[in-house]
């Protein structure tokens, strides 16, 4: 482990990947660094082999069996257990050879960072969590990197060998030209067309900007299940109190000279609640849930949260979805 990366993940920090070659050794380094971190931080908090961030414990019913003290009675067959009348499990099949697909938005408004990394390091750790998580027993995974000046497609394989390739051409990817605007609609629509079967689609950005992903959004997640990362800066969400000051918008090109008034800081802050209130909605619309991660947090935390979450709804959803659960609780 590099200084810097230690010196990154002491402080809940991904390593960065601001100078990162394709052959540059650091960037090797960083990126074994990271799937230790997974594996060490995360990998406890999934149970057996198939299970993935969305789909849980299996999402087919199995075959039934007599019930064996100790078992679950919320997979109680209820109909078996009365044509029987003995107690019978209905065990659910784990979701085998799961397809994940990631979406990564890497325009110039995710080059940026005011605290532990840049937004854009942050955004390959997600896709670092989220590979080792679901790359397991033939699973698949590929990606779309857009970054409004380049779209690459990366097919979907298995195997260690293909998500280190796969997070190296992420972490790689070039930096925008100025003023070049991220196309993320553009990004999930050429995914949506060209994916014949049901998997999980994983969208990572910091969704600033108009909304207009929505729709190429509802289309993807009718065919599949659906989470969004969302990557933040403590600068995305308030401003400080520092007097006069010139900012630009790396995607336009534009700069602005204003003064941080109370009423501007306010302004910013309602604004930007209210944008993250749309993408919210927009995701739970689709029946998807949202991780959020900031560049001043524990990312990693925070992920493991998220899944433990995932898990305990998951369980609930099937404990309230089986015939006679409520009779069983």
């Amino acid at each position: 482990m590099t200084g810097q990366a230690s010196r990154a993940a002491a402080r809940g920090g991904p390593p960065s990947f601001a100078r990162g070659e394709l052959e540059d050794p650091a960037l090797s380094a960083a990126l074994h660094t990271l799937e230790l971190t997974v594996r060490r931080r995360l990998d406890g908090l999934l149970h057996g082999d198939y299970h993935g961030l969305i789909p849980g414990p299996g999402t087919e019913p199995g075959d039934a069996r007599e019930y064996q003290p100790g078992d679950d009675v919320r997979l109680m067959d209820w109909s078996v257990t009365a044509r029987t009348t003995v107690p019978h499990m209905r065990m659910p099949i784990a979701d085998r050879e799961l397809e994940t697909s990631l979406v990564v938005d890497l325009s110039a408004s995710l080059d940026f960072g005011t605290a532990h990394c840049e937004k854009r390091d942050l955004a390959v750790a997600a896709c670092a969590a989220i590979t080792y998580l679901t790359l397991r027993g033939g699973n698949r995974i590929g990606a779309v990197i857009d970054t409004g000046s380049e779209r690459i497609r990366i097919p979907a394989r298995s195997g260690r060998v293909h998500a280190r390739t796969l997070l190296r051409a992420i972490a790689t990817t070039q930096r925008p030209a100025d003023g070049v605007r991220g196309d993320l609609a553009g990004a999930i629509e050429s995914l949506r067309r060209r994916r014949s079967r049901r998997g999980l689609v994983v969208v990572v950005s910091d969704f600033l900007g108009d909304p207009d992903w929505e729709r190429p959004l509802r289309g993807i997640a009718a065919a599949n299940d659906v989470l969004g990362v969302e990557v933040l800066d403590p600068r995305d969400i308030a401003l400080p109190d520092v007097g006069t000051v010139i900012l630009r918008d790396p995607e336009s090109g534009r700069t602005r000279e204003f003064t941080t008034t109370a009423k501007v800081r306010s302004d910013f802050a309602a604004a930007s609640a209210a944008h993250r209130d749309v993408v919210s909605r927009v995701f739970r619309s689709n029946g998807a849930p949202m991780l959020r991660l900031r560049t001043d947090r524990d990312w990693m935390a925070d992920t493991a949260r998220f899944v433990a979450t995932r898990r305990r709804l998951d369980a609930g959803a099937m404990a309230t979805s089986a015939p006679g659960a409520e009779a069983a609780l």
